[in-house]
């Protein structure tokens, strides 16, 4: 059951968490992590691939890894 509030049902604002605006950097991988989920790759392996392929660069300018991925969201979440 859905918890509810006084006024309406209680959701999460996928913003909430956010303590300023994505920069050009979030923007574009964002962008470029939902392109290769609309397109069908939804592993790891494959979503790096679509990266590389797609030149997205890395904050330090390498190649993607599964690795690099995994730090860096969890840096982009901290």
């Amino acid at each position: 059951m859905a918890h509810t509030r006084d006024d309406g049902p209680c959701y999460l604002d996928p913003h909430q968490a956010r303590d300023r605006a994505p920069d050009d950097y979030q923007n574009l991988l964002g962008d470029a992590i939902e392109r290769a989920y609309a397109a069908g790759i939804h592993d790891l392996a494959g979503l790096v691939g679509r990266l590389n392929e797609a030149c997205v660069p890395t904050r330090n300018g390498q190649a993607w890894t599964e690795a690099l991925f995994c730090s860096e969201m969890k840096r982009l979440g901290a």
